[in-house]
């Protein structure tokens, strides 16, 4: 697999974690799932994540603040967050902080999928296919 073959998923929902690990694995992509933005933090695959899907409410750290802590150290990773409260003042502040997508709750697989080539397309500098 390729090095974007790899998606790492933060959220503090156990269910949302496994449908999605399930439902990227389905397509082929090596997940790695974490329950808080912390736990991804001090893991050995921060820097093996060619995307990163994450919640934005979350105890502790959010993922606007994971975001904002990677882009400092220098990660350029392509984010995406999903949410099951959607707020266009907070889409504004995710898509500005960088994050490539910001789909709300009803996530389609074709919206990941468009995403995934958006992140493709930034990550290698090549075609989105």
């Amino acid at each position: 697999m390729s090095k974007f073959s790899v998606i790492s998923v933060i959220d503090d929902d156990a269910s949302v974690r496994a449908a999605t690990n399930n439902l990227l694995s389905s397509h082929g992509y090596l997940v790695h799932t974490f329950a808080s933005a912390e736990e991804f933090l001090q893991s050995a695959c921060l820097n093996d994540s060619s995307c990163v899907i994450a919640d934005v409410q979350m105890p502790a750290m959010s993922g606007l603040d994971l975001l904002t802590h990677m882009r400092a150290q220098g990660n350029a990773a392509p984010f995406v967050f999903i949410t099951a409260f959607p707020e266009d003042s907070v889409r504004a502040r995710a898509l500005k902080a960088g994050a490539v997508g910001f789909p709300g709750q009803a996530v389609r697989w074709n919206r990941i999928d468009q995403l995934r080539r958006s992140c493709r397309y930034r990550n290698h500098g090549g075609t989105a296919k």
